[in-house]
């Protein structure tokens, strides 16, 4: 690899990120204390938080569904050439992960999520083949997953993530078709060159087989998508600025990065721009090449509806620029060899928590910091209740979650009361609710921090965890607080920390 200047720079800012918050791993033979977490999903985010909880000393069970070959959740299940849409600088869910460059594929990836489940010594502490079916407490009030034998807990982290199984929905006349049908996620072994290639959908999944597409040689390239979304540049600093909306929702000045964004990145491919969807109301798909790709001749995009599939194609109702879906427009075959459905996952299922957290009107998303139900604030729903935001799933808002979970369960007088928690969630709804959609179904990375300095600056028996809470680092002064704090508890007949 060539030297640059660029790379230098970031992999010694890595480096300085790793050495200042990452947590030490646990010696070998070590002790982990209470509290005990069980962390459901060993993904990304399962490991990601694991490896925090184990990393403060603290001791972890985790339970994933799938084999040994499902370590990583849905990255390792995808093409080997999916990779980062956003920059690796906004994908950093552990310090101590450390990128060979701005986007990185599904391997690297994979080899992160591997290489945290390995320093924190998790091997031992993963039960693979092991749904969860149900969660439940106990007489002594301590969570149990399934059954008794798999263990007691005092917290519990959801980590199923937002994407399951592939979708694959049935097109009519499909069967009739002559050539190829694929799932996007199922492309590795698949020959384009020289193909018309048909790709079935218009987000985020459609936008990286038109790149498969491309690379593969594909004659011909359509993408067929019944709605439009916005596109905006695979650019670090365009979209942090984007994601720096505090308010988190469509305001009076949304006008200003959206006339931008058509007047400089769309340009001439302003039809392609929605016509009637504020920028910030979905979540954007973040790429630069699908425009290259379109003015090069090489793609097309094409807005309307499937009316069915024939032998050489799909009948196609091409609409217009804001005609909604299943309005007029023009019918014609779009001529094809492969048919590729960017269709999406099936959003795996929480139905494994207790029945109470989902009663309205406080069922997922709208519990506290979109992720603590407020009936139990030891259940943390780590990046499981996103419906839409600017911003990352993969960033430190994982960990910051985790150790968020921690503080409540070591220390009582930070747990917040289910009145509170609703009452929260009630004024972050009042405060959002001129927007176009719910409170909870889109947010922006910046509100996130918002949400989370509020709740810790309004409890000053959090304020002492704040470095631990924000960083990672300072866990023994408020600690050792703590186990001060415990005997005035129990004089005054509170319960004690786990700590004790």
């Amino acid at each position: 690899m060539a030297f640059s200047p660029v790379y230098w720079l970031y992999s010694i800012l890595q480096w300085i990120l790793a050495k200042i918050f990452s947590p030490e791993p646990p010696a070998p033979g070590a002790r982990l204390r209470r509290p005990k977490i069980a962390i459901i999903g060993a993904g990304l985010t399962g490991v990601s938080a694991a490896s925090h909880c184990v990393g403060h000393g603290f001791d972890v069970t985790l339970f994933e569904a799938e084999g040994r070959d499902h370590l990583g959740g849905i990255w390792s299940q995808v093409n080997s050439t999916s990779g980062l849409q956003i920059h690796s600088v906004m994908y950093r869910f552990h310090p101590a992960v450390t990128w060979e460059g701005g986007y990185p594929k599904q391997n690297q990836i994979v080899s992160q999520i591997e290489k945290l489940w390995k320093m924190y010594k998790l091997e031992d502490k993963t039960r693979f083949n092991t749904k969860a079916e149900k969660v439940y407490k106990d007489a002594q009030g301590r969570w149990i997953i399934n059954n008794p034998s798999e263990g007691r807990f005092d917290g519990v982290i959801a980590a199923i993530g937002t994407c399951g199984d592939p979708k694959m929905p049935h097109l009519p006349g499909q069967e009739i078709f002559k050539g190829q049908t694929h799932h996007s996620s199922q492309l590795d072994n698949v020959e384009a060159k020289g193909k018309k290639v048909l790709i079935v959908g218009g987000g985020a999944s459609a936008v990286e087989a038109l790149e498969w597409a491309v690379d593969t040689g594909a004659a011909e390239i359509k993408v067929l998508a019944r709605s439009d979304k916005w596109i905006i540049p695979r650019n670090a600093f365009v979209d942090g600025l984007l994601a720096f909306n505090i308010f988190g929702q469509e305001t009076l000045f949304s006008w200003i990065p959206e006339t931008i964004l058509r007047l400089f990145f769309y340009r001439d491919l302003k039809d392609i721009a929605p016509a009637d969807q504020g920028l910030f109301t979905e979540t954007p798909m973040v790429n630069s090449e699908i425009f290259n790709q379109i003015r090069a001749g090489k793609a097309k995009w094409l807005r309307g509806d499937i009316q069915e599939v024939q032998e050489d194609g799909i009948s196609f109702n091409k609409r217009g620029q804001g005609v909604p879906k299943g309005g007029p427009g023009h019918t014609t075959l779009v001529e094809g060899d492969i048919i590729i459905m960017a269709t999406g996952y099936k959003r795996p299922s929480l139905s494994f928590l207790p029945d109470e957290v989902f009663e309205e009107p406080y069922g997922p998303p709208r519990w506290y910091l979109q992720v603590f139900p407020p009936q139990h604030p030891s259940i943390c729903a780590n990046n499981c209740t996103y419906v839409n935001a600017i911003g990352t799933v993969g960033n430190y808002h994982i960990g910051i979650y985790t150790r968020l979970l921690l503080m409540f369960l070591v220390d009582p007088l930070t747990t917040p009361k289910t009145w509170w928690m609703k009452r929260w969630i009630d004024m972050t709804s009042t405060l959002k609710s001129l927007a176009p959609t719910r409170a909870f179904d889109f947010f922006t990375y910046s509100e996130l921090i918002y949400w989370f300095c509020f709740v810790v600056l309004i409890n000053p028996f959090r304020w002492k965890w704040a470095a631990f809470v924000f960083f990672g680092i300072g866990s023994d002064l408020p600690a050792r607080v703590v186990e001060k704090e415990d005997k005035l508890r129990n004089g005054l007949g509170y319960e004690k920390s786990y700590l004790n």
